[in-house]
């Protein structure tokens, strides 16, 4: 993000302008998650984590979470409001924050590298790319190929308008956004699409909420330049 960008989401902490932050885990993560089918150590990279619950929830599964967060100040919650006592030092650029199978590194997601991060084996992006302004999204997606294997998978859960076109059991009924920054690396499965409004009523308009499952076209490692890294 840029300068301005970061210090709004900063100051949105400050603030405690956090309506966007979900008390509870996402029903959405418990509900398709399983059908990832992965083992119990793998490593999941959370972007832009905030204070999400869904971290408590993926380390409870047997999985090692990784987020990155710019603020201090959601990262410091997280820990505290879930009772756990973190490990602090400094890594590069960034402050790792530590506590059993869950790991934040706190500052800016786009000066991640991928010795940062170590080996990823699934992203999860809970509206952290449509949180985004529109004009950082690709530079979002970009970046993101840059700090994880070309093997990871992405598991994707948006918020959009609602599109005629899209209905659960079109697999590739997706948002052209989506199909535009991810198609080139990814065979993109629509896996669940369901209105807002059937759950909020009060929610305005007609936006849908939407589960891609995002899986690596072959090639896409030689594509990319990038290599798998090896078990630490």
């Amino acid at each position: 993000m840029t300068g301005r960008d970061n210090e709004l989401w900063l100051q949105s902490w400050r603030d405690h302008r956090t309506d966007f932050h979900q008390q509870s885990t996402n029903r959405l993560l418990t509900r398709f998650w399983p059908s990832l089918e992965l083992v119990p150590e793998s490593r999941v990279f959370v972007p832009l984590c905030g204070k999400s619950l869904d971290m408590v929830w993926l380390a409870k599964q047997g999985h090692n979470v990784i987020g990155v967060e710019l603020s201090p100040i959601a990262v410091r919650a997280f820990f505290r409001e879930n009772r756990l006592l973190p490990a602090r030092r400094q890594l590069g650029k960034f402050t790792l924050w530590q506590h059993g199978r869950i790991s934040i590194l706190c500052g800016d997601y786009f000066s991640l590298t991928l010795e940062d991060l170590g080996r990823i084996d699934t992203v999860y992006d809970r509206a952290a790319l449509t949180a985004l302004p529109e004009d950082i999204r690709k530079h979002y997606v970009s970046h993101l190929r840059k700090i994880v294997p070309a093997t990871a998978t992405v598991f994707l859960l948006t918020t959009e308008d609602a599109e005629e076109k899209d209905t659960p059991s079109q697999a590739f009924g997706v948002a052209e956004e989506i199909k535009t920054l991810y198609a080139e690396d990814f065979e993109i499965n629509l896996a669940h699409v369901e209105s807002v409004f059937e759950v909020d009523p009060e929610s305005p308009g007609n936006p849908q909420l939407k589960v891609y499952r995002l899986s690596a076209k072959s090639g896409a490692e030689q594509r990319r330049g990038l290599h798998a890294m090896p078990l630490s």
